[in-house]
């Protein structure tokens, strides 16, 4: 099997170097021995042209944002030159982390001070200074560059701090402004949080850190973060970056946003548990107190570091997208319970994709939303209020409302693009359904506000203008913070959003199967409208295009062993397996033709993840549980309840019993003997769980909770009278329960235990704990930091300061269990510590 995929990659490699493709992010410079640049044997570019800095202009990007007015015509040339300057870096200090206070306290006092001499003419007074809008200086700015902290040698000290202090996870590196959206979503301990978009997992781990904030050692919060992603490969960048957190609350999941499931229970399908009580109303649907909607987008706020956009941005990039970032705000806004916040935000500063979006979401709503007036926190943040107007760009003519397309144009530039979102005034009054009467996005009609001419400005008297307070949405520019360009606007579910039938369009060339809505929807149930739309021909021509894709053969989907309430029909279809994936492909830009959109949606027609299969035999409200087999490509959640193994593990370390383990464990092997990892889940992710598996696993988990044991694999491993060893991430949580193999260190031992990696027992400074330590059980054990010269003491009490490593009790000698990323880091975080108590 690896030589086949080698293979498979070394031939799309050798076709890569076929076909010279061009590396836009990495080009080389000239040799600078040549004589000629122009030699292609002598620039290094093999291409006879000599090496150029990327394109930092473009007359379209100039023209567009020109008439769209985002920023004053006095301060334009201000607002280019920023735009033009390379991002200075900015991190976040881990709030819930153990050494927060000691990270926060080296830069303000060491790094502030040591840093200021590489301080430049005509940059920033200081290096590196707190951001005054995050709260407790948890966010720093540094005057440097990426690149600058690179190669100058002068900050390599503080680009290692960065280096090391991220791996851990004591850190994140994240652009400032996009540390902005999770703060006004005002997360609690307890809140269910969806992060719709969340690869890479800046904004995730965030999240989890305000989750996790006022936990206490071994405790766990209330609360839990779904983060979803459609790409499987970012899903695992997700995981990479959340796994430093060591959280049990997390769920990564693989779902198109637009279609994520809401996992509605039918509870007459199955109104009976094991123990004969009835499924409680709280667990028979997902939904959220806070959803978290940054949806993909043009991307133009990042040009200060990712300068390639400049050479192929045009207004089609924004146009293609709308319509997809309308459905995703829409299931977002479905998926939220009432009273719960949502935040849309965008790094896009195209008014297309941002005030126009909010602005139908309002519309679409019939006043079960609205649009937050946050202006009174964070005032420290630099924001600039939406934009009432706006003009939609199409072939190179702006339009100022939608009666002014032309005819074909229609299906391109729709009416949710423009302020007041409306058609043209004899269509808006008809009711019908025709072709241009509805709103093409998806097929809805109508609005709660009845406009049927466009709200003309009393100034302009040519311009459409929002009839929303649109004004509460905050853009953030570059030139005002030194910082990227962001969108952000909060809204609050005041309602149950509205029911409505979506009809299937008579004159729709290919007959699309549409997908009928409830026509009534309780509290707590508006999870299903606007769910997954069909998509039209307007999406196919602004850039969202269709992909059908047929479902997985039944061979590619073994049965997987997970409890089921009705598993009867051995012979029904998982509807969700082939869920398609979405795909972003850039597109060659026509200079001809500038409504060609960057990036392409692929999605699946007709796709609603809430409702599986119909049985035609009993009524519509009624679904067929699919088959409990593996999502196609991810390994199954099973719950871990082998007895044997969970009673050797808690006898063996002395786990309290206040510590649940039963219904908490999970793996993804179905086979219990071959199990290498057990994972920990919370008992709100145990929840979403137990409802995923009850509604036929909906949810496409690619990770699920904190790895806290491990299958030990070595020969000595093998002989100990516990096969499972407590893994490093999942140690904080266990310890304060743990009676057994557990000692205390003193400072000079713990030193040279984290140098050495192994010390044997007689060469402990301290031979009294070398003597108890070889009286330990062959196998894992934990070991304490303690104070002095002190390890007599039996009594180790467990706080939010205390140090421990997981060791092993080999034979003759102690053995760390840690990486040796780890071991560095503790010794930089202790070394003041440690002298002094030497």
């Amino acid at each position: 099997m690896g030589g086949k995929g080698r293979g498979g990659r070394a031939r799309t490699q050798r076709k890569h170097f076929r076909d010279n493709r061009e590396n836009v992010w990495k080009r080389p410079r000239p040799d600078p021995n040549s004589a000629n640049d122009n030699d292609k044997d002598g620039n290094g570019n093999g291409n006879g042209k000599p090496w150029e800095p990327f394109e930092s202009q473009s007359p379209a990007f100039n023209e567009y944002y020109k008439e769209q007015f985002i920023v004053t015509a006095e301060e334009w040339d201000t607002f280019i030159e920023v735009l033009r300057k390379p991002l200075p870096a900015a991190f976040r200090i881990n709030s819930s982390g153990q050494f927060c206070e000691e990270i926060r306290a080296q830069l303000q006092n060491d790094f502030m001070k040591s840093l200021q001499a590489e301080v430049t003419e005509g940059d920033e007074a200081v290096a590196i200074r707190p951001l005054p809008w995050y709260p407790d200086n948890l966010a720093w700015h540094s005057n440097f560059s990426r690149m600058q902290l690179r190669k100058n040698q002068a900050l390599e000290r503080f680009h290692e701090f960065l280096k090391l202090e991220n791996e851990i996870g004591n850190i994140t590196r994240q652009e400032a402004v996009s540390m902005v959206p999770p703060l006004f979503l005002d997360v609690h301990p307890n809140h269910y949080v969806l992060d719709m978009c969340a690869a890479p997992g800046s904004k995730t781990f965030q999240l989890l850190e305000i989750i996790h904030q006022s936990s206490k050692p071994g405790s766990l919060p209330d609360g839990l973060v779904v983060a979803n992603d459609l790409d499987v490969q970012r899903c695992n960048l997700l995981i990479h970056q959340t796994k430093r957190m060591c959280t049990a609350n997390l769920i990564v999941t693989n779902h198109e946003a637009q279609h994520f499931p809401g996992c509605r229970a039918h509870t007459n399908l199955f109104n009976a548990s094991a123990s004969g009580s009835e499924v409680k109303p709280h667990n028979t649907q997902l939904t959220f107190d806070r959803v978290l909607c940054d949806v993909p987008c043009s991307g133009d706020g990042t040009l200060r570091k990712a300068p390639d956009i400049w050479r192929k941005w045009n207004s089609g990039m924004g146009n293609g997208l709308h319509g997809l970032q309308v459905q995703i705000g829409m299931r977002g806004a479905s998926l939220l319970k009432v009273g719960g916040r949502m935040v849309y935000s965008t790094c896009s500063m195209n008014p297309v994709e941002n005030e126009a979006v909010v602005a139908e979401l309002l519309r679409r709503s019939g006043g079960s939303l609205e649009l937050i007036d946050v202006s009174n926190e964070l005032p420290q943040l630099v924001r600039r209020p939406g934009l009432k107007k706006w003009r939609v760009r199409d072939r190179g003519v702006w339009l100022a409302s939608y009666k002014e397309i032309i005819e074909g144009r229609q299906s391109v530039a729709i009416p949710s693009m423009f302020p007041s979102g409306r058609g043209r005034k004899n269509q808006a009054d008809n009711n019908d359904n025709s072709e241009l009467g509805v709103n093409h996005l998806d097929g809805s009609i109508g609005s709660s506000v009845d406009v049927s001419e466009p709200i003309m400005d009393p100034v302009d008297g040519f311009d459409e203008v929002c009839e929303f307070p649109i004004e509460r949405c905050m853009r953030i520019v570059p030139h005002d913070q030194n910082s990227g360009a962001f969108f952000i606007a909060v809204l609050r579910k005041i309602a149950p959003l509205p029911a409505t039938f979506e009809k299937q369009t008579s004159k729709s060339s290919n007959d699309r199967s549409r997908c009928k809505l409830p026509q009534t929807i309780a509290d707590g149930e508006s999870v299903e409208v606007d769910a997954a739309v069909g998509m039209d021909e307007s999406s196919s021509e602004a850039g969202i295009i269709s992909n059908n894709q047929g479902e997985p053969s039944s061979a590619d989907k073994p049965a997987c062993e997970l409890p089921v309430h009705d598993n009867k029909d051995a012979d029904g279809l998982d509807t969700n397996a082939g869920d398609s994936e979405a795909k972003l492909v850039d597109n060659e830009v026509d200079e001809n033709n500038l409504e060609v959109a960057a990036i392409k949606i692929y999605s699946e027609e007709s796709k609603q993840p809430d409702d599986g299969e119909v049985d035609p035999t009993k009524s519509s409200a009624k679904r067929k549980l699919q088959i409990q087999g593996k999502w196609k490509g991810v390994d199954p959640v099973v719950l871990f309840n082998d007895e044997t193994v969970i009673d050797s593990v808690k006898t063996f370390y002395g786990i309290d019993e206040s510590f649940p383990l039963v219904g908490h464990l999970v793996t993804r092997n179905s086979d219990t003997n071959h199990v290498k990892r057990i994972y920990y889940i919370s008992k709100s992710v145990k929840d979403v769980l137990e409802l995923n598996f009850s509604v036929g696993q909906q949810l496409k988990i690619t990770s699920i909770g904190l790895k806290m044991f491990e299958r030990q694999s070595s020969r000595e491993g093998s002989s100990a009278p516990c096969l499972f060893r407590i893994s490093s991430e999942g140690l904080p949580v266990i310890l304060p329960y743990i009676t057994k193999q557990i000692l205390t260190i003193s400072p000079v031992d713990f030193k040279h235990l984290l140098q050495y990696k192994s010390v044997k027992y007689a060469d402990f400074v301290d031979s009294a704990f070398g003597e108890k330590a070889s009286n330990l059980m062959l196998g894992c054990c934990v070991v304490v930091l303690g104070t002095g010269t002190n390890t007599s003491s039996d009594d180790i009490k467990v706080d939010s300061s205390t140090i421990a490593i997981g060791c092993w009790k080999g034979r003759a000698s102690l053995s760390v269990m840690v990486t040796a990323i780890d071991c560095q880091e503790l010794l930089e975080r202790l070394s003041n510590r440690l002298e002094n108590d030497l």
